[in-house]
């Protein structure tokens, strides 16, 4: 299983960048470039193009399920095999039914909850140029069902009856009014989804298993409004010195707040010291300077829609940059979670169960967030 995926320019520069399970530390194309660019000093030959130390390619749930547990279980040892190179494959497995429970507490005199939960959740990459203009952006979204219904009822699920897939027609977004169609350039659904009605009234019909699935995958290239605009500057301010700028304005509501918002920035090499100074008013904030890697972390605790803010950072440099600035520093790059948005525009119209009663009424959660992926803004 691939981990990551980059392309980078001679300097170092991400053109292409896809990162599929999301569990490499932040910084890996910068520190397999510098592995790729000096390999030869080393004298062991060409640098190999993969650097990966593997995956055990078992993913079957049943079989894994054997092993995950959300409650502890009183085992006798002698019952397993030892968990080694084949032990894993040939141990015998054990009904597990406690990774299926709700998280929520039960009703009043034990019953289980009947609840269900829909979420879309969506991976957004996008690249600036240096004036803020978006030279690529993409999303990667998912309609993930979690499902604590007993009986298993058949369930309908409506979208925005202005989804349409494939490259056909023009889009238009605008936040304010609502307006604009939903144009995925591919999608594809779980195997238990009926897709009798889909093409009429965007409606997907399935009697959803215990536990956790995803319903649809979608992917979209089309036009779409980011939620932040990333503005960089870096200039020299003297023989050993420049200056930095940043700036993040957020293009969506006011009523949507983002949180998890973390900013950086490689410097030069030769870059010694880093002074910053914040807006007035900045609370929640943090500033550092990571010496040992040369990078700039600015670190917000939330972003209000419709605000903006700003870093400035004074460097002091070992060295003169001979114009080179530019090309020893950046990209800007952003990563953030914001709930209950996203840039798509996709939405669940209405989540219709099959009732077994009058009085049968579950808990219907549909929720919406946006992670960033890969948000990168040149200098």
């Amino acid at each position: 299983m691939i981990s990551q995926f980059f392309v980078l320019s001679q300097r170092g520069d991400n053109i292409v960048f896809r990162d599929y399970r999301g569990e490499v530390p932040k910084g890996s194309a910068e520190i397999f470039f510098r592995k790729v660019k000096f390999w030869k000093d080393d004298g062991d030959g060409d640098a190999p193009p993969v650097f990966d130390f593997g995956y055990v390619q078992t993913t079957s749930t049943e079989l894994l399920k054997s092993y995950v547990f959300n409650e502890p279980v009183v085992v006798d040892p002698a019952q397993f095999l030892p968990l080694g190179s084949a032990g894993i494959f040939t141990a015998k497995r054990m009904p597990v039914t406690t990774i299926a429970k709700s998280v929520v507490a039960n009703e009043r005199g034990g019953r289980k909850r009947e609840e269900i939960f829909v979420d879309i959740i969506e991976k957004m990459s996008v690249t600036f140029n240096s004036s803020g203009y978006i030279l690529t952006s993409e999303i990667d979204g998912t309609i993930q069902l979690k499902s604590y219904l007993t009986g298993n009822p058949e369930i309908r699920l409506a979208l925005n009856e202005e989804v349409s897939i494939g490259r056909g027609g023009g889009s238009a977004y605008d936040y304010g009014l609502g307006t604009g169609a939903v144009i995925l350039d591919d999608c594809n659904f779980h195997e238990s989804v009926h897709l009798d009605s889909f093409d009429v009234d965007r409606t997907l019909s399935l009697v959803p298993t215990d536990g956790e699935f995803p319903v649809m995958n979608y992917r979209i290239t089309q036009e779409f409004k980011p939620p932040f605009r990333i503005n960089s500057l870096i200039e020299e301010a003297g023989p050993l010195k420049a200056g930095v700028i940043i700036k993040v304005r957020a293009d969506f509501p006011s009523s949507i707040i983002a949180d998890k918002i973390l900013v950086q920035i490689p410097l030069p090499p030769y870059t010694t010291r880093v002074s910053f100074e914040l807006e007035p008013g900045a609370v929640g904030n943090t500033t550092d300077f990571k010496e040992a890697n040369k990078r700039i972390e600015w670190g917000l605790k939330k972003i209000v829609g419709g605000s903006e803010h700003t870093l400035h950072a004074k460097l002091t440099f070992s060295q003169e940059s001979h114009g080179n600035i530019t090309k020893d520093a950046g990209p800007v790059s952003m990563t953030f979670t914001i709930p209950m948005f996203n840039s798509s525009r996709l939405q669940v119209k209405y989540l219709h169960i099959t009732k077994k009663s009058k009085s049968y009424n579950p808990y219907r959660w549909v929720r919406y967030v946006t992670h960033s992926n890969s948000y990168v803004a040149r200098l």
